[in-house]
This record gives structure tokens, sequence and C-alpha cells, in this order.
């Protein structure tokens, strides 16, 4: 690429040890990629110089902040020492110090937006793995799905699900020909997992409002792309589960919800999954096969997902077989087995005759990678031993008062942060009993809804026509939500 700085319309990773660019064509990105290495030799940083130039080309990011140290992002950097020395041997870089465009997330909502989806939208399939439940156990979580889809039972948070699961205990007969399948064992099974679930606290990701896709792909005013950071830096110690199934479910609604766009100059949305070996230890063969077929289908829609791990080895080769960028941070042997692991990751790349990959592995200090591009044609290029090129923000965290300036500058602020509880599974079947909703299932109520302040502008029949109208057409939106994110995958047509 000579000494000429790289367009925007190039990724560019750094510099190989003549001060050459390496870089890949943007449009070449929603081919996925790889970041791996040990702990300590710099992954992270790698992550944040791709995120910024995503961010430059105006494609969006979403990124796990797993060690707390990527919201950096959100502030200009102040290069110095060895970092200032590598700037300087890449004056194509143009290096400006920055803040980028951040947006900070948090399932539990206390250092970031809260995170939600709800159980209608996840499907039976991803919560079945969630709750890792057995092939009797799934199926009679399919049963209930089922009987909240024909009753038009809204399944939004945890409640409306124990509730449901009460209900068909005692009234069976709903079941019809799936009665066999909800058995006193499988249904006490069900709920003693969602308990545990409580317990880890996830209950906080299902509920209103829920995550939409339109505000992680909307572009900031002077056109990059906006950078979003879920906190995961307690969530993937303490619920690890949790972390891998919402952004299972992420990928899944990015792959029913966006349209096919062919050839495009640059993906819509680069997506990079942390600690990348959580979405496959212990995951269901069958959601297994199914992720591997979202990676590589998603492509055509314009994302570009980003594994960042230890080892490649931590990957199905199915999915390392999609992966157009790799990444190599150094490796480190002292087993027969690490030391076959480390041949399998040397023979991944594309060789170059100047040096031996398989030595180079070991010898890599921090900040430095082998890197395997791809071509215009998407070949894969030789790789190339690699200074990554520093990012322009800073390296390392923000601070506790930078973090709040930055979340009530957000413009999500107020369209997440209150909590929405409407009239969904619980409230329907405990007014069948003649109950009230118990108060802590109150909290969160916002104003009279929309419906509820027409009907009293109309009057009192007007009113509950339109109240009952309105109600219907909820319904008839949590019965096509209810299948679930894979269902077009799983062979059953998904309605809209």
């Amino acid at each position: 690429m000579g000494d000429q700085m790289p367009d925007s319309l190039q990724l560019v990773i750094g510099a190989d040890l003549k001060g050459q660019p390496i870089a890949q064509a943007m449009r070449l990105a929603n081919r996925h990629g790889l970041i791996a290495g040990a702990t300590g030799t710099g992954k992270t940083v790698t992550l944040q110089r791709l995120a910024e130039a995503f961010s430059d080309a105006g494609v969006a990011v979403f990124a796990a902040d797993i060690k707390g140290d990527l919201c950096g992002l959100g502030a200009a950097g102040n290069p110095q020492g060895k970092i200032a020395e590598r700037i300087a041997g890449m004056p194509w870089l143009n290096h400006k110090p920055q803040a980028y465009p951040v947006t900070l997330w948090d399932i539990h909502g206390q250092s970031g937006h809260p995170l939600r989806t709800t159980l209608s939208e996840m499907g039976p399939l991803l919560l079945g793995s969630l709750l890792e439940l057995t092939d009797s156990q799934q199926s009679a979580l399919y049963a209930a799905f089922k009987v909240a889809d024909r009753e038009g039972l809204l399944l939004l948070d945890l409640k409306d699900l124990k509730a449901l699961l009460n209900h068909l205990r005692d009234n069976p007969r709903l079941l019809g020909d799936d009665a066999a399948l909800m058995t006193t064992g499988s249904s006490q099974a069900l709920l003693r997992r969602l308990a545990t679930l409580e317990q880890q606290g996830a209950e906080a990701l299902f509920g209103e409002p829920a995550l939409q896709l339109e505000d992680i792909l909307q572009p900031t005013a002077d056109g990059r792309g906006r950078i979003h950071l879920l906190d995961a830096s307690r969530l993937v110690h303490e619920a690890p589960k949790v972390y891998a199934t919402f952004l299972l479910w992420l990928l899944a609604e990015l792959f029913e919800q966006l349209p096919e766009r062919g050839d495009a100059d640059k993906p819509l949305l680069a997506l990079f999954f942390d600690e990348a070996h959580l979405l496959f230890n212990g995951t269901p063969q069958a959601l297994r096969d199914r992720l591997e077929q979202v990676v590589r289908l998603i492509r055509s829609k314009g994302v570009g997902v980003y594994f960042v791990t230890q080892s490649p080895g931590d990957l199905p080769d199915d999915v390392l077989a999609q992966l157009g960028l790799r990444i190599q941070h150094g490796l480190r042997a002292f087993t027969a087995k690490e030391q076959k692991s480390l041949r399998a990751v040397a023979e991944g790349f594309r060789p170059n005759p100047a040096f031996d990959a398989l030595a180079v592995l070991t010898e890599l200090g921090i900040g430095e990678a082998l890197v395997g591009t791809l071509q215009e044609k998407g070949t894969p290029e030789m790789v190339q031993r690699v200074l990554v090129a520093p990012p322009q923000s800073r390296i390392g965290p923000l601070t506790e008062t930078e973090r709040t300036i930055l979340i009530a500058g957000s413009p999500f602020k107020g369209r997440y942060d209150q909590p929405i509880d409407r009239e969904s599974a619980y409230e329907v079947l405990m007014g069948r009993k003649g109950l009230a909703p118990e108060p802590e299932a109150e909290q969160g109520k916002q104003e009279p809804s929309f419906t509820e302040q027409a009907g009293e502008f109309l009057g009192t029949a007007a009113g509950k026509a339109l109240k009952s109208a309105m109600q219907q057409a909820a319904n008839q939106i949590g019965r096509q939500l209810v299948r679930g994110l894979m269902g077009s995958l799983l062979g059953s047509k998904k309605r809209r």
C-alpha cells in the first residue's frame, strides 16, 4: 500500500516491520474475524483500534466490555512513551487523540442504560439454553409458549412465564394434544430453573422497554458509527450463561430483522464477542448448529462478527472456517497439548516465506500480532507480522465521573431508563382468578397509557371499545412475536 494514508474504506490494523500499512478493504469486513491471544498480549487494545476504524467509516459497533477498560473509547487518548514512539513510526496514520461516540449499557442499569429484551422476543430455544433444560423440560417449555401464542398472552418478563406455568399446572386441558409434555415434574423443574435465574439477577434482562435495533444502527450527527458497549465485567463472572444468551439473542435478532444488502462498500454493524468460548460451552447442539448457520448467513445482512478469545481452538471448526480477518497475538505453549494447538494456529494462516509463523507466535511482544487479511477478491493474503496501531482514544477505563457524564449526555437518556410493566400474561391470569397483581409486580408502572387516556377522552362506552380493540392488536403482536427469533431457522416461518 506504500506510504499513502489508507482511506476510510480500509480497515487499518497497523504496520509491518518495514512500517508499511496493513489493512483490509472495509467492504470485506462482513466476512467476520478473530482476535486471539494469551492474557496480557494486547487483544483489548486491538479491539479498541478496530472499533475506532469502524466508527470512523460510519459503521456501528456493539461490543462487550469484559474488563471495564474498553469504555476508554469515550475519552481522548494521551499517548506517551512506547505508544508515542509507535505512532511516530506510522506517519501515514494521521493519529489525532479524540473521544469516540460511545453509549454505555448494563443489564442491571447501574453503569449504563438498562438493556432488556422480552421472553417472547427471546423465544423458547434460547430461553431453554439459558435455563439449561433437559429435552423433556425443553418440550414442556415449547408447549407453554404454544399456549401463550394461542391464548394471546404476552410473555414479557419472568413473572409472566411463572404465572403461565402455574396456570397450566392447574388447567392442563389448555395444553390440548401437548398435555403429555407438561408433567408435574417438568413444570416444577421449570419453575425451579426460573427461580435460580432470578437469584443470579437475570430478571433484569427481561422486560420493557426492550432494546430496539434501529437505536444501535443510528449514526451520529457527524456521520460516525456509534459504539455501544455492554458492561459485562460482573456479568461474565456471575452469570456467564446470561451474557452468552444475550449475545446469541442479539445476533439472531439482527439476522431476523435486517434485509438482504448484497455487496456494499462497508457493513452496517460490527459485533465483537469477547470471551467467545462462552457462546459455545454447554450450548445444546441444536442451538449450536443454528448459531453456525447464522454466522454464515448474516454477512449478507451487512453484519460482521468478530470473536475475541484466548485461542482459536475455543471456537468450533465450522465457525473458524468462516472468519476472514485473523489477528493472532502471542501464545504460550508449555505442554504437548498447547504445542499441538500452537501448530494448528500457525497452519491456519497462508504461509509467508519471509518467516516461520510457528516460531514467531511465541516471540510476539505486547501489541504485536500475526495478521491474516483478505485480498480484494476475498482470498487469504499471506500472513504478516504486524505492530498494531495505537487507538486515538484512551487506553484504560473512564473514571466514575466521566462515565456518569457520558450516560447523562446520551441520546438515549430517558428512552430505556424507566421500566414499563404493561398488561401481559401475569396480569391477565391474575385477573382470571379474580386477584389483584401483587404490589411488587406493580413497581415500575408508568403514567396512564395512550389507550387509557384516549378512553377517558372519548367517554366510557367509546373508551371501552377503543381499549378492547387496541388490546386485541397488542395480543396479535404478542402472537406474532412469541415463536422466537430463530423460528425461521428451525423450519417454521416467522410471522411478522
